[in-house]
Formats: C-alpha cells, structure tokens, sequence
C-alpha cells in the first residue's frame, strides 16, 4: 500500500466532513513548529491566503531523502501540511516530482469543503515543497561536482 492510500484510509475512519477537519485541526497542531531562521522569503508560499513556509533539507543518514518542515498560521491548512510534510518527507526528488497529489486532493473531497481559494493555496504549497526540493537536490549536486 502506498502512503496516499494510507492517508486516505486514516480518514475514511472517520464518518463526516467535521470529524475530518478536527483531525486535520489535530495533524496541524501536532506539526512542530518552523524555526524563525527558515521563515524566508525563499521558503514562503506566496500564493498562499495563509501565511505558510515550507524548508527542504537532506537527510544526512539517508543520502538522496529529503525532509520537509513546514509552519502555517491557518490551523486547517496547518493540518494539510502536515499530510503532506509527512507524504513528502522521505523521498528522493524524482518519487516526489511522481507521486500523485491530486489523487490524495480527490479522494480526501478537499475541494468539496474548502473554498477555492484555500485549494488554490494548496496546491501552492505542494508546488513549493517541489520547489525547494529541486533546489536542494540542484545545490547538492553542485557539492559533489
């Protein structure tokens, strides 16, 4: 089973649209906190109603991964980066550019109960996450050679 069909398991336990925005709530609040240094202007999501920063770093004992950290003011949108800090984190740059964050959206009704403008900042952050990503993987390669 591949970790989207995880998180949409987690919440098809759960029977209705309240109970699946107080556990996005609870994801958000479990997130820990960015720290200040990484709140630039290269990790914000512009886009975003919210104010939200995503950082990318190597993971140094698991050559190739990157981890994501994350922070938002918005305690819903805080719990949708906290699925995706998490579906994100612990992946190559090429398994992040392929997996499929649409499917995720569609299958968690996310645009049935946020207003467009929340799944427009969304999916500015995911964008973002890529992003950075590929500016780390870019910056590391550079290391090396």
């Amino acid at each position: 089973m591949n970790e989207i069909d995880e998180i949409v398991d987690n919440f098809e336990f759960l029977d209705d649209w309240d109970q699946r925005y107080q556990y996005l709530v609870e994801l958000g609040e479990a997130l820990p906190p960015l720290p200040e240094e990484l709140k630039t202007l290269e990790n914000w999501v512009k886009p975003c109603m919210s104010t939200v920063h995503v950082h990318a770093e190597a993971i140094p004992e698991q050559p190739g991964l990157i981890r994501f950290r994350g922070d938002c003011d918005t305690a819903i949108i805080k719990g949708v980066l906290a699925v995706l800090v998490d579906l994100l984190s612990s992946h190559t740059l090429e398994e992040i550019r392929a997996m499929d964050v649409d499917d995720l959206f569609k299958r968690l009704h996310l645009a049935e109960h946020l207003s467009p403008n929340r799944h427009v900042g969304i999916y500015a952050i995911v964008n973002k996450m890529a992003e950075r990503a590929e500016t780390l993987a870019d910056l590391n390669a550079s290391n090396v050679a």
